[in-house]
């Protein structure tokens, strides 16, 4: 766990605004949005201690409502032991980059991880790697290791490993701070749908660092993004072996084509005082939306501009709405043309859906890293700070 020694301690003594007593200033400063924290820390000795402290993230959670806080990406460009993680911030299309997680020098090439928030920390979980220490040592193996960043403090944590290693495997967050993982198995990147693959579920507590088993599922899967789990008790506890699987059935008409595309969940539609996830599905270039009283994928919209080399698409939620990410070499030019991006590096494309006004708009940025980015491997996932 953290050292709570090596966490930076505001000192009273410096002045973080002059002519302002020191609580007001640090509600200013914490207001700023938390890509900027960064750079800020060069601006003076009180700054930098100030913003290496955990009052920022503190306050903004303690005085700002949850829709006003900074609903940001999280980009995993590859193996994030070796290449840096990166959060963006759309609202200001403002980038900021996070130190990599501590290397294990007999393990390499990590694929096929979950990520996800909690409050203002980052996991993630599993994946399938390549170590040293098997044989023969060019077969993929599944993980069992968890890492959880602190945005408050900047640090990676290992913390219990899973009981079954897995990648490729369906992850959630729910609640009281649980985090539930099912399927998976070894499949690497690099090989395809090749690999083994497991039926076994299990939960996390984030209080107590522990891992429990859950029932199975009802076969092997990996590469999963929905499950459905119903719990006893209106889903009062998820303790060991609690609840069964419900297999939903067939979510396609008998003449329709089943589709494998992504899928992300926005669970702030609220029908009769109930919170309801919508649940959609990115199959090529169109978006489906389930619907679960008739448990059929009905088509929402069509992306408006396509990939020029049919490259695959990023697709996330964020702030409630969907955001479908490609390269900006994959989309037409007279867009960066009347914008102020012309330096080299590489260019995101973002269309962005509102489910409620079912319209579309488009946003532009430059990334911090210079290679280009595969969304076929790429992890991304959402964090409020």
């Amino acid at each position: 766990m953290a050292d709570s020694s090596k966490i930076p301690q505001i000192d009273e003594t410096l002045t973080l605004i002059p002519t302002l007593p020191n609580d007001l200033s640090a509600l200013i400063l914490s207001f700023i949005p938390y890509p900027f924290h960064g750079r800020l820390k060069s601006i003076c000795k009180s700054w930098r201690n100030f913003y290496s402290s955990k009052t920022p993230i503190s306050l903004r959670h303690n005085h700002l409502p949850l829709s006003s806080l900074s609903h940001l990406l999280c980009l995993f460009p590859e193996d994030p032991s070796l290449s840096s993680p990166y959060l963006f911030d759309p609202t200001h299309l403002a980038w900021a980059q996070l130190p990599p997680m501590p290397i294990n020098p007999h393990v390499y090439s990590l694929s096929n991880f979950a990520s996800l928030a909690i409050g203002p920390n980052l996991y993630v979980l599993g994946g399938s790697l390549f170590d040293t220490r098997s044989f023969p040592i060019d077969r993929p193996i599944a993980s069992a290791s968890v890492f959880r960043f602190d945005l408050a403090v900047g640090m990676w944590v290992p913390l219990a490993p899973m009981i079954t290693p897995r990648g490729s495997l369906a992850a959630a967050a729910v609640a009281r701070g649980r985090i539930v993982v099912a399927g998976g198995g070894s499949r690497h990147a690099m090989f395809g749908a090749s690999g083994s693959r497991v039926g076994f579920a299990e939960v996390y507590d984030v209080e107590r660092d522990e891992w429990a088993p859950l029932a199975d599922l009802p076969g092997s899967r990996a590469g999963c993004d929905v499950v459905v789990l119903e719990l006893e008790n209106g889903g009062g506890g998820l303790e060991p072996g609690a609840g069964r699987w419900r297999e939903v059935g067939n979510m396609w008409g008998d003449e329709e084509r089943a589709r494998l595309g992504k899928v992300v969940v926005i669970d702030d539609e609220e029908e009769g005082g109930k919170k309801l996830p919508r649940v959609f599905m990115l199959d090529g270039d169109d978006i489906f939306r389930y619907n679960m009283a008739s448990n059929r994928w009905l088509k929402e919209s069509t992306v408006p501009r396509k990939t020029q080399d049919g490259s695959p698409f990023g697709f996330i939620a964020l702030r409630g709405e969907l955001h479908v990410i490609s390269l900006l070499q994959g989309v037409e030019l007279s867009a960066i043309r009347r914008s102020r991006h012309r330096r080299r590096g590489t260019i995101l494309f973002m269309q962005i859906y509102d489910p409620r006004k079912m319209s579309w708009r488009s946003l532009i940025t430059r990334t911090p890293f210079q290679f280009p980015l595969d969304f076929k491997t790429a992890v991304m996932c959402t964090v409020r700070v």
